[in-house]
């Protein structure tokens, strides 16, 4: 990416230049030498930054510039650029100079080593284990990024300049944090004395543009079958859990269901910290606090799920369920919230069940554990389990209708099920999609919304 396109990138994503200062830039000087691996740009990249200090020092008092004063910054750190390489006698290409000029607004606009991976549209994670220990996620695999930060210090001001703008703080005092990107990519930061060996940041990157149910399809994900399927159950107001385990993609899932739900509805969505992107106008996006530097201020998801039956909303998405807030998700779905969705964590549909009866009892209710599974058999109508396989591939491995209860057990019946044969030459999974044949009980709502859906959709036995 050029110059040009850097800063009309700048402009069109309303990115402000945060705590630029002379001491920031004075802390650059003094570390020039160690701005990247590569020792022959080093020294260069470190005289371009003291002419840069020198050169606007003094008019960089102010905490954050607006889109013209981070073009002049820009082109001035191009002029200076230039003019010290000629002064050098380094008649390098206008690629190598690019390169340079690149590498230092990384370090003044953008998050210094990370941006090159945040630009890179095929990368879903980013994982810095240490300054230069950093791994990526590309297509399902894991391997060795080629980036390095200067020290765990340097670390740290990245995960600052993330962090500042959204008023939240990480320090000795509270060791972890929760933040997004402005792109919605979702970042976990966590610092010493937590982590051991210095500070680690996880960033889940998401797409510019939220992937869509043929995306998925596409993908192997579902079949066409599965997406005609969910997309009727949305649009008919059925409750739906999606479950899976840590990386299967269960926030993308969630987000390509709520893409299905009218335009004339009222959606309110709850969230630690907010990465679901809705296209519908009438949406009321709601994100936890954490407590102050004083331990004050904290408003849980819990707080929102409650605070958010008195905005009047039509549907109710809570991006992950973990905890009491479960119990209050619960009575809205029994409280005429239907079409309601959320997602939690579990390695089975069964055991998502489980789960949410665990939750439910951290509210503190003294109810006996038959009433919470009645509670959750009439509040949830669908489980969309959602696994990543052995080859990384992401996979809705099982639709599951809860049907009821049969004594103390609440009683799942499979819709359409992911089905395993074995894996290729090259690694990749082997399976089919299959319906069970089973008709969902709730096939009659379908019909009563006029929804159609295609004949035979659930198998050979498919009968309404």
């Amino acid at each position: 990416m050029n110059l040009n396109d850097r800063l009309i990138r700048i402009q069109r994503s309303g990115e402000r230049l945060e705590d630029i200062s002379a001491n920031r830039l004075q802390s650059l000087v003094k570390n020039g030498d160690r701005l990247k691996p590569e020792q022959g740009d080093s020294i260069l990249k470190k005289k371009i930054i003291d002419n840069l200090v020198q050169d606007l020092a003094a008019d960089l008092d102010i905490k954050q510039l607006d889109e013209r004063e981070i073009y002049q910054v820009a082109k001035r750190v191009e002029e200076i650029t230039d003019q010290v390489m000629n002064q050098e006698g380094k008649f390098a290409s206008r690629a190598e100079r690019q390169k340079i000029i690149e590498d230092i607004l990384d370090e003044i606009i953008g998050l210094g080593p990370l941006e090159p991976l945040l630009k890179d549209p095929d990368i879903t994670e980013i994982m810095v284990n240490s300054p230069t220990n950093i791994y990526i996620e590309r297509e399902g695999k894991i391997s060795r990024a080629a980036v390095a930060f200067r020290d765990n210090d340097h670390i740290l001001q990245v995960i600052d300049k993330i962090v500042s703008p959204l008023g939240r703080r990480i320090d000795e005092s509270s060791p972890m944090v929760d933040a997004r990107l402005p792109d919605g990519s979702r970042v976990n930061a966590v610092i010493p004395p937590l982590s051991v060996h210095g500070p680690c940041i996880t960033i889940r990157k998401f797409s510019k543009e939220p992937y869509g149910i043929d995306d998925l399809v596409s993908f192997g994900t579902l079949s066409a079958e599965m997406a005609q399927f969910l997309r009727a159950c949305v649009q008919a107001r059925i409750n739906i859990l999606v479950s899976g385990g840590t990386g299967s993609g269960k926030t993308t899932t969630l987000n390509v269901l709520s893409s299905f739900i009218p335009d004339d509805e009222r959606i309110i969505t709850i969230e630690d910290a907010a990465e679901l992107q809705l296209h519908q106008e009438h949406v009321i996006t709601l994100e936890s606090r954490p407590p102050n530097i004083e331990g004050k201020g904290r408003v849980t998801i819990r707080d929102l799920v409650i605070n958010s039956l008195r905005m009047r909303p039509d549907r109710i998405i809570v991006g992950e369920v973990r905890g009491a807030e479960a119990l209050d998700m619960l009575q809205a779905m029994n409280t005429g919230h239907d079409g309601s969705i959320t997602t939690c964590h579990a390695n089975s549909a069964r055991d998502a069940l489980a789960r949410i009866e665990t939750m439910v009892l951290m509210a503190g209710t003294e109810l006996p554990s038959r009433a919470i599974r009645e509670q959750i058999s009439s509040a949830l109508n669908l489980i969309v389990h959602q696994n990543r396989l052995k080859d990384g591939t992401r996979k809705i491995t099982a639709i599951s209708e809860i049907v009821g209860m049969e004594g103390n057990t609440i009683t799942l019946q499979d819709i359409f099920v992911f089905e395993q044969s074995g894996m290729d030459a090259k690694g990749n999974v082997i399976g089919r999609f299959r319906p069970t044949g089973i008709v969902p009980t709730f096939i009659e709502t379908f019909k009563t919304r006029g929804i159609n859906i295609a004949p035979g959709i659930f198998g050979n036995r498919t009968h309404y």
